[in-house]
């Protein structure tokens, strides 16, 4: 290997790194990172530490909710099979609201 030095050619360098594994590697490291894969069980969001089953009802029912009021605004500038799908979707919502509710008041007074 050749000394560095001022009188080193630049164009030299820049061809011996580029021909360099070490530097492939690591400009692809930095510039071409892996791409992150979940394997199909694991989950893409996940509840914070320590959030109680109460916090988590209400969280969940404030979601629902407002999930609802996206399909019902949805709906309202549709007409026919798009509107029914938009509506049965808003439904769902609140039955899974309705059920959620239900499991807080329960919890609130066993």
């Amino acid at each position: 290997m050749k000394p560095i030095s001022p009188e080193t050619d630049l164009s030299l360098d820049s061809e011996a790194l580029s021909n360099s594994d070490a530097a492939r590697r690591a400009l692809d490291y930095y510039l071409n990172p892996a791409p992150v894969t979940f394997g199909p069980d694991e989950p893409l969001l996940v509840a914070r530490e320590g959030l109680s089953s109460a916090q988590a009802t209400a969280h969940a029912t404030n979601i629902l909710r407002c999930a609802a009021a996206t399909a019902y605004e949805s709906a309202d500038g549709m007409q026919g099979v798009p509107r029914d799908l938009a509506l049965a979707s808003m439904h769902m919502i609140n039955m899974a609201r309705a059920m959620l509710e239900r499991t807080a008041a329960n919890q609130e007074h066993p």
